[in-house]
């Protein structure tokens, strides 16, 4: 699924740096970006720890980059604009075959990575007790690349006997928290979602538990990860790398990220098997054609 305009000599799945030194990159300042979480200014701030130390580390300018979609993100790395960026699970599979993006950093603490559940959710008042009951109901899906709010969706719910798109027409919402909010308000009978945003939602009082029922869970799921541009100077990033793996959390972060303390060394390959295997069993993909199609979907939806 890598792009035509990256090679892969190594056969690990990632783009290889260039073989012509006069085509690395070494920045003065290091632009960081994220995909859209469920509050933008939130998110800036429960990162803002790890990029002042990104910074102070590497002796760099740092400057926070915020966009206003998944494919803004990954355009600015593949443009060269943006340095390192966290992305979630299916963006961070984008990034790497479309942008050329290096897997930096996963979340966890001592013991391993943390993971993270798709969570299919309905109002506590509604009478769905069960995935076959959402047949011809309104369900929100999130975006095309998203691999709780949408791929996984399409992989897992038909041995439960609910088939998207054909018992059922997602309604997309253009992030968790749209389809969260959706849910809480009415506006739709049920939503998957990451259940992690859900977590930090109620912690910040945006959505109660108590007004909400989880009526499927699924089994754990890689949580997004830091990435960076495969195009860096290699002592830029093997710095970046190594302050990246020294870092721990300060209290603020262990809390928004549910007791994750450190970003742990990625292996894409491994690390990421799960999720491009539900992409393909959902007949999605992370290759460039697909990925065509959720900007030119995302572009229609703001218009």
């Amino acid at each position: 699924d890598l792009d035509t305009i990256y090679c892969d000599a190594d056969g690990d799945l990632l783009a290889d740096p260039p073989r012509d030194p006069a085509k690395f990159r070494n920045p003065g300042t290091i632009f960081f970006t994220n995909s859209p979480h469920d509050d933008p200014a939130a998110y800036r701030k429960l990162m803002q720890p790890f990029v002042d130390h990104l910074g102070a580390c590497t002796g760099r300018r740092m400057r926070y980059f915020d966009v206003h979609s998944s494919t803004a993100a990954i355009e600015a790395m593949r443009a060269g604009r943006m340095h390192v960026g966290s992305m979630s699970s299916g963006d961070m599979a984008f990034a790497v075959n479309v942008a050329g993006a290096k897997p930096l950093g996963i979340r966890g603490d001592a013991a391993g990575p943390q993971g993270y559940q798709l969570w299919v959710i309905v109002r506590k008042a509604s009478p769905f007790r069960d995935l076959r009951d959402l047949k011809g109901k309104r369900v929100a899906h999130t975006a095309p690349s998203s691999n709780s709010g949408n791929l996984a969706p399409r992989a897992l719910f038909a041995a439960e006997g609910l088939v998207p798109d054909r018992d059922y027409k997602p309604i997309f919402s253009g992030k968790h928290e749209n389809s969260i909010l959706g849910v809480a308000a009415g506006d739709y009978d049920a939503a998957p979602i990451a259940h992690d945003i859900l977590v930090r939602m109620a912690d910040r009082g945006v959505v109660k538990m108590d007004d909400l029922r989880i009526i499927w869970k699924s089994a754990p799921f890689p949580p997004g990860g830091l990435s960076m541009a495969h195009d860096l100077a290699p002592a830029l990033a093997r710095k970046i790398r190594d302050c990246t793996q020294a870092f721990r959390f300060p209290p603020g972060m262990r809390e928004g990220f549910q007791g994750a303390d450190r970003w742990l060394p990625v292996d894409y390959r491994k690390d990421w098997e799960l999720v491009r295997k539900v992409a393909r069993e959902s007949g999605q993909g992370f290759d460039r054609a697909a990925y065509d199609r959720q900007k030119a979907g995302e572009e229609k939806a703001r218009k």
